[in-house]
């Protein structure tokens, strides 16, 4: 081959690869993202969801040996993508950077007929004994979407709760009213049901309770559900709710606001709550389920 010829396919070469540098045109393998779900470098390539584990356990609808839900707490969940237990109901989907929520009816915990897979804050990782009081506060923000759910026979949606507060009794108001665990009834449910977001609360059902009377779990019934406006469907959505002394909000899309500020809410003030999130499906129908998509998930206290 003549060396003027060779010369002019070097530059040719040459040119190519300054160009398809300067065009972002990978010239090796990305990194993958690490185990809490964060990715280490964006990529063009996939995505992974930046959420943050570490404050969290989840509740899985299959048993451990006793019968009861199996949990995942911290640190074993921050390792979710690679843990062979988990990988069926809980999973990064890096076509759109979300954390999917899979469940179907199984196992359920106490006081309850419907399976989840759901996570629960701890703000002690491993711990559910430090919790916080509406006088503290709290908030949470969700960006998820609900793309995948069963119908009944009907041909009517089944229904699932995607984010909750939880109450919770301390040590010595369990044992003040003689009850045999920590449970209290959950003050806050959001569901996705027929395509919107609902919102469901509880009411003290005698507001001249004292406050032990007012830890008896019968002492609250749900007050009037809400639907907001907005027909989200299958599409991605932000939640955020932010509980205050005496109040509560609930906020869809950053434009359409729900406010509970009475009575109930300052009675509530006796509980520790917790936050929930993920996909607790409100049915035992056979071949049932569901999926919830979480892009992102933060908690905040005062």
């Amino acid at each position: 081959m003549p060396k003027s010829f060779k010369s002019v396919l070097s530059v040719i070469v040459l040119i190519f690869m300054l160009s398809s540098c300067e065009k972002g045109i990978p010239t090796g393998p990305t990194p993958t993202g690490g185990s809490n779900g964060s990715p280490t470098i964006p990529t063009d390539d996939f995505l992974l969801p930046n959420i943050d584990l570490s404050n969290w356990k989840v509740t899985l609808p299959i048993p451990r040996a006793d019968g009861k839900p199996l949990e995942v707490k911290p640190p074993e969940i921050l390792d979710y993508a690679t843990n062979a237990v988990l990988k069926p109901f809980m999973y990064n989907d890096s076509n759109d950077g979300s954390l999917v929520f899979y469940t179907y009816p199984d196992v359920s915990t106490s006081n309850s007929s419907y399976s989840r897979t759901e996570l629960r804050e701890q703000m002690v990782p491993g711990s559910d004994n430090t919790n916080w009081t509406f006088i503290e506060g709290g908030e949470i923000h969700g960006l998820l979407s609900v793309p995948e759910i069963s119908q009944d026979a009907n041909g009517n949606d089944h229904r699932t709760i995607i984010m909750q507060i939880h109450g919770r009794l301390t040590d010595q108001q369990r044992d003040l009213i003689g009850e045999d665990d920590n449970n209290a009834p959950p003050m806050l449910k959001i569901y996705w049901q027929n395509n919107k977001v609902y919102v469901l609360t509880k009411e003290l059902k005698d507001t001249t309770d004292t406050d032990i009377e007012a830890l008896e779990t019968d002492a609250w019934t749900s007050g009037t559900g809400r639907y907001f406006s907005r027909v989200v469907g299958t599409d991605t959505f932000s939640l955020d709710v932010i509980a205050s002394e005496g109040r509560l909000e609930v906020i869809l899309g950053g434009d359409e606001s729900f406010v509970y500020e009475d009575i109930h809410m300052e009675r509530w003030g006796i509980f520790e709550n917790y936050f929930k999130a993920g996909n607790y499906l409100g049915t035992t129908d056979n071949n049932s389920s569901a999926k919830v998509k979480y892009y992102e998930l933060e908690v905040s206290h005062d």
